[in-house]
């Protein structure tokens, strides 16, 4: 019996909504090169990953319309919040429980028809940013920015960040960063939403399984530890050859590097790699990008081994002033939407996935009687 680890190279199920394609990645039928291309908004890729088409303009202003009412959060959640910051949890623990109590506060939160499906979807997407936000100001001490109603969602989230209009490079490159990481295949998170939602779950734990899933170092945890690596190598004394050198001899993996499914490159990285080269050089933080490259150059040639989207989207994060913590956070914010469609589509299909596994225990115990009786105290039990 052959035994598919990781369910490597298994397909479970069918979907409409992306697909990767002779090493190209694809939402709903279009390419991301062309979505970047265009400069899509990240708005039209939530649009077109729930309803698996591009929205007419009158269709994309109702919904922008609907995602920005939603996007303030309660009192009770900022007051949860706060109590987070005093625990010292990781910032995706915070994440996934602030998702959760969502749930506990929504009276319709049980209901799974359609329009409570999509209610609470809009809601969930519109309302992450808003509490990665709050999260990322009240940590440092600053009282959280409400929302505004007439600018992007790029745009809003890093002026809740700062309080300050973010120069419009940067929301271009918010936006493009936001778009990339929408949707990806059957990758962990989404696989782990999909079976939660195959059980005919509710909306909020399938979201919450997701981000459970993407808090680990070998899913969306890894752009977090790209940019460790990068101060390190800058922080020490060795070259970028010698360091990577040793980590490779101590059997280290390095984070932001290989793919499942991409063998020659992630369709992605071309894109966040554009974007750090221009957001070092604006902001004075050019050797980051060049480490980056020296990185990229050196386990290519002498390892095989590929860049993947973490690699670049650290340095394009830390270049828009969010701490190496977070970054994971913003990958929730954005994979949210393809969580979101996957568990709408799941449900749809209803067909509960549950594969087996191939035992390798033992088979012929025999069970023998508990006979010793055991004192306390001189008291016989």
């Amino acid at each position: 019996m052959k035994i598919h680890k990781g369910l490597d190279g298994v397909i479970v199920s069918e979907t409409k909504i992306s697909a990767i394609v002779e090493n190209q990645l694809l939402f709903a039928g279009y390419n991301i090169d062309e979505l970047i291309k265009e400069n899509v908004s990240f708005e039209e890729v939530i649009y077109l990953l729930w309803y698996l088409r591009m929205p007419s303009n009158e269709e994309l202003s109702c919904f922008k319309k609907e995602l920005y009412a939603q996007m303030p959060i309660s009192d009770t959640i900022v007051t949860c919040l706060k109590i987070q910051t005093r625990q010292n949890l990781h910032p995706m623990s915070v994440l996934r429980s602030t998702i959760s109590l969502l749930g506990v506060f929504d009276p319709d939160a049980e209901e799974t028809t359609n329009t409570a499906t999509y209610q609470q979807s809009i809601s969930l997407q519109a309302k992450i940013p808003t509490i990665i936000a709050a999260y990322a100001r009240l940590r440092k001490g600053l009282d959280p920015i409400q929302p505004k109603t007439d600018v992007s969602m790029a745009e809003n989230f890093l002026y809740m960040l700062t309080g300050e209009e973010p120069e419009v490079i940067k929301v271009d490159a918010m936006n493009k960063a936001l778009v990339l990481h929408a949707d990806h295949d059957l990758n962990a998170s989404t696989f782990t939403a999909r079976v939660c939602a195959s059980t005919l779950s509710d909306v909020y734990s399938c979201i919450t399984g997701a981000i459970g899933s993407l808090k680990g170092p070998l899913h969306g945890g890894a752009n977090e530890r790209v940019f460790e690596m990068l101060r390190e190598i800058d922080s020490g004394d060795l070259s970028v050859e010698e360091y990577l050198n040793q980590k490779l001899d101590r059997k280290e993996k390095v984070m932001g590097f290989g793919h499942r499914v991409y063998k020659t490159e992630d369709p992605r990285k071309k894109h966040l790699k554009k974007l750090a080269k221009e957001l070092t050089t604006i902001s004075n933080k050019e050797q980051w990008f060049f480490l980056s490259c020296e990185v990229e150059q050196y386990l290519k040639e002498k390892k095989g081994l590929i860049p993947n989207v973490d690699f670049y989207s650290a340095t394009v994060y830390h270049c828009l002033d969010i701490d190496s913590d977070l970054f994971t956070m913003l990958f929730a914010m954005s994979r949210i939407s393809g969580w979101l469609g996957h568990v709408y589509e799941q449900k749809q299909e209803d067909c509960l996935i549950r594969p087996r596994s191939y035992y390798t225990g033992p088979k012929d115990l025999k069970y023998k009687k508990i006979t010793n009786q055991v004192s306390f105290g001189g008291i016989e039990a």
